[in-house]
């Protein structure tokens, strides 16, 4: 018997060990959760304007120009990533975005475009344009992940259109964002 209760005991310890290694090795994720800063420096794009952003961030580099999308219930202020690196890069590590505020994806042709949310931590929701405005889908709270999370159960969602446009989660059904509904984008060109 005494074995038994030696044999639980030990049990019971590495169980709590484990418990503990997980929660240090998640630190880094919850304390970005508690932070003032609104994305991650580490990780997030320099560019990224702090117009967009529900708190600070420490950026040094020249702001992604930001452009007025109409045709919603409210206008939306989006960043614009038009080339391959700020496509790459996104919203990743971005901790929170203001109400109507988020990012334009300009490819250079409308066509199926997929996008995997690698260090996306907030959930947001994702808008396939057609190039005259026409909305073609959207993809509502597509999850966060963190840092730690595997790449295989990283969210994916692929939609067909010029245009993809994140914003916070619930923002498309809370600004009447829908399939058909012609948004007016200004012009807006990829630079590859």
């Amino acid at each position: 018997m005494a074995e038994n209760g030696e044999h639980g005991l030990r049990a019971r310890a590495l169980a709590g060990a484990l418990v503990l290694a997980s929660l240090w090795a998640a630190l880094p994720s919850l304390a970005w959760a508690h932070s003032s800063e609104a994305a991650d420096p580490a990780c997030a794009d320099p560019k990224l304007p702090a117009a967009i952003l529900s708190g600070s961030f420490p950026s040094h580099e020249a702001a992604l120009p930001l452009v007025e999308i109409g045709g919603a219930s409210v206008p939306l202020q989006v960043a614009v990533a038009s080339d391959e690196k700020t496509r790459d890069l996104g919203l990743m590590c971005v901790t929170r975005l203001r109400a109507a505020h988020g990012m334009i994806f300009v490819f250079p042709q409308s066509g199926p475009q997929e996008f995997w949310m690698k260090n996306t931590l907030v959930p947001l929701d994702m808008v396939w344009v057609e190039a005259d405005g026409r909305v073609a889908s959207v993809a509502d709270n597509v999850p966060a992940s963190t840092r730690q999370t595997p790449d295989d159960e990283v969210a994916r969602r692929r939609g067909n259109g010029r245009f993809v446009i994140e914003l916070p989660a619930g923002e498309a059904n809370a600004d009447a964002i829908r399939a058909g509904v012609r948004l007016a984008i200004p012009p807006l060109f990829a630079s590859e």
